[in-house]
């Protein structure tokens, strides 16, 4: 049961986190909103969330890796 409710908040915390991802500055909103041509506002959205998400997967990863050796370290302990 508790597994399921840690799944469940992180599924929430990734929904809300792509939602924000979605906006702009206002400078940029302002600039791009004025331009009649909407692929360029789409182009810079894009980039803003790849450069957004690449420090959350490098985090991701190296606490994925601290909590493998974590585990591994504690079942060695338990085995011995």
């Amino acid at each position: 049961m508790m597994k399921m409710n840690k799944y469940f908040l992180a599924l929430v915390l990734i929904f809300v986190t792509i939602w924000d991802s979605v906006s702009q500055c206002s400078m940029c909103r302002a600039v791009l909103e004025s331009e009649q041509d909407t692929g360029q506002a789409e182009a810079i959205n894009d980039g803003i969330v790849y450069l957004m998400a690449f420090p959350y997967i490098l985090v991701g990863g190296v606490l994925y890796v601290v909590y493998r050796s974590f585990k591994k370290k504690k079942s060695q302990q338990n085995t011995q």
